[in-house]
């Protein structure tokens, strides 16, 4: 009976526990933009292992630490998440608070999921043992995230890499791949932090190995992959217009921002690019009204020009891409399809929109309405051949920047940056849209309101970008696309065998134990 109090004395969480598993997960996010620092993430992950799955613990303490650790991750990497509700801060600062700790906390029951299920495939053993299930049940639980509730994959683990060499292995094993890497190199350090003598030695020199080998594979790929355009490449025009999102929709401003972008269009010179493009809800007007802007635009640049704009569908609002060609006529449309909850609609639908809720990016109740899904748009007729769009939150999600069946040539993601603040929101949306170029093999070309613009080569390089609050317009060769990467041809089918296979073996050797 007095062992058994003990036991339980010990098993207890306590404020400090949380406290120090809260700033352990908060440094992990290190790892993620603007800070970039892998190096103080994966020791951090490591740390944390070794706290979480200690010799001492229950999947009930393990989930209860996980969710703390999380909650703290998520608070760092996050913390952009309140700047919407600054936009109309007399109407919607109330909310920060609630939206911040809402998504953060309900995020950081994927942590919570993970530990806790780590605890309970490896309840005896080392903390190799432990580790080894920890990288499975958090692969799991990330895939998971990025589907669940329509899903939010934003600050995977594997994302840290994304300013190495390493980031180039997401052309093979794609971004879960990369999740359970990272994990797994966490796992060794945690494996040999807790070990001793041959056993720290082999553990330290495999996660050696594992950083080692990937970042020479990654090193080798990237030698192997032009960054220059080839001769004769299309040139596009990206026009950042800098329309803060507080004054875009003013009606003293409306008319400046337009001219503006038609300024940045123009070709005085005579030296026309084969396509400008302007960003996310770049038409101050709805797709049909005015086509005698439409004419003007088009005759302002010289060129068939790419534009976000809204258009009714019968009844249905959407947010749309729009091509218009050299006489001002409509060539191709695509709707986004992946809408942001409470930003762009609200869940819910008419119900919630007789109680006069709206979405925070539109002021029509009930927001917009999905498209159909991703959609490869022909583009041969202008001579820029096939291009996948991508609409703002769409680039977060691995899955639609992938067609089955239909290869494009680029991939363009036109975005609204400016509801993101302007310190890590931008960045960590810039840093996901290098991964899937990476994992694609493809050009992405990427236009923002206020930042950041920037063309990705297929092997998720920078070639050439236009900083934060920053109006101007860059000219870019489009890169040509690499051959279709193995995660382009099986997306993440080995991911998802091997971590079968590796719950498999943790549930056997569990039950051996039992």
């Amino acid at each position: 009976m007095r062992h058994s109090a003990a036991l339980t004395s010990r098993l207890s969480v306590t404020g400090y526990d949380r406290l120090r598993v809260f700033v352990c997960g908060a440094a992990v996010g290190f790892g993620q933009a603007p800070f970039d620092l892998p190096a103080v993430s994966v020791p951090a992950l490591a740390a944390l292992i070794v706290m979480v799955l200690g010799a001492a613990t229950t999947p009930r303490r393990a989930a209860v630490l996980g969710w703390f650790a999380g909650f703290g991750y998520f608070v760092l990497t996050l913390h952009w998440i309140v700047d919407p509700f600054f936009v109309d801060a007399a109407h919607d600062a109330w909310m920060a608070p609630f939206g911040l700790l809402s998504l953060t906390g309900g995020l950081a029951l994927f942590w919570g999921a993970a530990f806790g299920l780590a605890a309970w495939l490896a309840p005896e053993g080392g903390m190799l043992h432990r580790s080894l299930a920890l990288t499975a049940s958090f692969t799991a639980t990330e895939m998971l995230r990025a589907v669940l509730f329509t899903g939010f994959p934003w600050a995977m683990p594997g994302t840290i890499w994304v300013e190495t060499p390493m980031r180039m292995l997401a052309a093979w094993i794609g971004p879960h791949g990369l999740n359970l890497l990272t994990l797994l190199i966490a796992g060794l350090l945690a494996a040999a932090w807790s070990a001793a003598g041959r056993a720290r030695v082999l553990a330290l020199a495999a996660a050696a190995v594992l950083v080692a080998g990937g970042l020479g594979l990654g090193i080798r790929m990237l030698s192997k992959i032009p960054a220059e355009a080839p001769p004769g490449a299309p040139v596009l025009r990206l026009v950042q217009p800098d329309a803060a999102q507080n004054l875009k929709w003013r009606a003293d401003m409306v008319a400046v921002f337009w001219q503006r972008q038609l300024a940045l269009s123009a070709s005085p010179d005579g030296a026309a690019p084969d396509l400008v493009i302007w960003p996310e809800v770049a038409l101050p007007y709805l797709l049909g009204q005015r086509p005698d802007l439409d004419t003007e635009i088009v005759t302002t640049a010289h060129a068939p020009v790419m534009a976000g704009a809204q258009r009714f569908d019968g009844e249905r609002l959407m947010n749309s891409l729009v091509v218009f060609g050299r006489d001002g006529a409509v060539d191709a449309v695509y709707d986004k399809h992946h809408l942001v909850p409470f930003g762009e609609y609200v869940p819910g639908g008419a119900l919630i929109a007789d109680l006069g809720i709206a979405g925070l990016a539109t002021d029509e109740l009930g927001g917009f309405s999905p498209g159909p899904g991703p959609r490869v748009l022909d583009l041969t007729r202008i001579g820029l051949g096939h291009v996948l769009p991508l609409i703002c939150y769409e680039a977060i999600f691995p899955r639609h920047a992938r067609v089955p069946g239909e290869r494009p040539d680029w991939i363009v993601q036109i975005t609204n940056d400016s509801w993101f603040g302007d310190f890590a929101g931008p960045q960590q949306h810039l840093a996901q849209a290098r991964m899937r170029a990476v994992e694609q093999g493809l050009p992405l070309v990427r236009v923002a309101q206020t930042g950041i613009s920037a063309l990705i080569d297929p092997a998720g390089r920078i070639v050439a970008s236009l900083p934060m609050e920053t109006a101007g317009a860059l000219d870019v060769a489009l890169p040509a696309p690499r051959a279709a990467t193995l995660y382009a041809r099986v997306a993440g089918a080995p991911v998802h065998v091997l971590l079968a296979l590796a719950v498999l073996g943790l549930l056997a050797v569990r039950r051996r134990g039992g």
